[in-house]
């Protein structure tokens, strides 16, 4: 069974940093991509950032020079190391994997949120 699981979010002042972990585990031939997006209530899911096997790596323009997305494709684990933290970007951050055969792997989210 496929799993997939974010952690790092939690409350930080603005200014600060917060590194969230995307894990997954299972029976998985290759993963794609492995991106983030978050989410705030009443409004869309909105895409930060995005890496493909390659390591080449997008963001969104809300979040470049102050979010740095990576991988560790042995441990077939994304990170997204997010500083320079605004109180815009307190949300809930979730982790959305593309696999090579096509499948997406979603995951619960995990809070960020940033105090001004």
């Amino acid at each position: 069974q496929v799993q997939l699981v974010e952690s790092g979010g939690g409350l930080v002042q603005a200014g600060g940093s917060l590194r969230l972990s995307c894990a997954v585990s299972g029976s998985i031939f290759s993963i794609k991509t492995m991106g983030w997006y978050r989410q705030v209530p009443g409004k869309q899911r909105e895409f930060v950032a995005t890496i493909i096997s390659g390591r080449s790596s997008n963001y969104a323009d809300s979040v470049k020079g102050r979010f740095a997305i990576s991988r560790d494709n042995a441990k077939n684990t994304a990170y997204l190391q997010m500083s320079s933290l605004k109180p815009e970007d307190t949300a809930v951050y979730y982790c959305t994997v593309l696999l090579s055969s096509g499948g997406t792997i979603g995951g619960q989210g995990t809070q960020v949120t940033v105090s001004s």
